[in-house]
């Protein structure tokens, strides 16, 4: 493990954790053998810094476990060192408000897709500053397309894995770039409203919030199940069920969530106005609820 107080901060480039060393970020790197490089083969958490504290590490934690278990993948640490890596970076970084990316691959292999011939894990921990929105769109809300590209079937991939496979996702995102808005609302095999690109969706519909269940074929979001309980809590009825783009054109509002987006108004999908095409109230209060949560953590 590195020396951990010989690191000052701030510092001029971001160090990155890499198997015990911490490297600056311009020259970081891994094996052109690694089969995280080579086949996607690996499983990461992306955890928030609020006022110099990860929000919901523990939640991100087990789910980084289990998705490393899922897929028989050794981790190097355990969950108390994983942690630990985690708060550690955000100080040699001087991270008081960002983003902390745990990545784990399968290691350093050969050119066959065999896991066995990587001897032991990679470990990776990257500190630094995100924005999936620019900052005005938390305020106007974003846009959206339907992709054209589906989701992977559950009983292909279990969607609750969640691994460096992001291919899917980054096919959906071509084709929001390409039509000029924000966001694209991925389907699953039987046209169903899954997810986003890296967010999770909910809409609107007569006073009741609906949001795909996990049947659905979803990755369950840690910042989705906050709003779920915040909402429940303050007696605003939240459901699990399939949505059909019928009901998202139709919705009173919409909204998506996630670790990088955060919450955010989705006001248009496919050329429609979701609702009057502005963020709508259950929306806004699910933002202050959201942001009032962060604040108690944060204490």
């Amino acid at each position: 493990m590195p020396n951990w107080n010989q690191i000052g901060s701030p510092v001029a480039l971001p160090k990155v954790y890499i198997d015990g060393r911490l490297v600056d970020a311009g020259s970081a790197g891994v094996s052109v053998f690694d089969h995280g490089l080579l086949y996607g083969d690996g499983v990461f958490e992306g955890i928030r810094i609020y006022d110099g504290r990860p929000f919901a590490l523990e939640e991100h934690l087990e789910r980084l476990i289990g998705s490393a278990k899922s897929i028989s993948l050794t981790l190097p640490l355990e969950r108390d060192g994983l942690r630990d890596v985690v708060r550690k970076m955000c100080r040699v970084n001087d991270i008081t408000n960002g983003y902390v990316r745990l990545v784990v691959t399968r290691g350093k292999g050969d050119l066959g897709v065999d896991p066995t011939k990587c001897e032991r894990a990679t470990l990776i921990c990257i500190a630094d500053n995100i924005a999936l929105f620019p900052k005005s769109f938390y305020e106007t809300g974003i846009s959206a397309i339907t992709a054209s590209q589906r989701r992977a079937r559950p009983d292909m991939l279990d969607p609750k894995i969640k691994s460096l496979n992001y291919l899917p996702n980054i096919l959906a995102k071509i084709e929001a770039n390409r039509a000029g808005v924000q966001e694209a609302i991925m389907l699953n095999e039987r046209g169903e409203v899954a997810e986003c690109t890296g967010d999770n969706i909910f809409a609107v519909l007569g006073g009741n919030v609906a949001t795909p269940p996990a049947s659905s074929g979803i990755l369950m979001g840690i910042t989705r199940g906050v709003i779920i309980d915040l909402l429940r809590r303050n007696e605003i009825p939240v459901v699990e069920r399939p949505l059909t783009l019928h009901d998202i054109y139709r919705a009173d509002e919409c909204f998506v969530t996630g670790t990088a987006a955060e919450v955010c108004a989705l006001v248009q999908v496919d050329g429609r106005k979701i609702g009057n095409g502005k963020p709508g109230s259950i929306t806004k209060q699910a933002i202050n609820y959201f942001w009032a949560y962060v604040a108690q953590q944060e204490r």
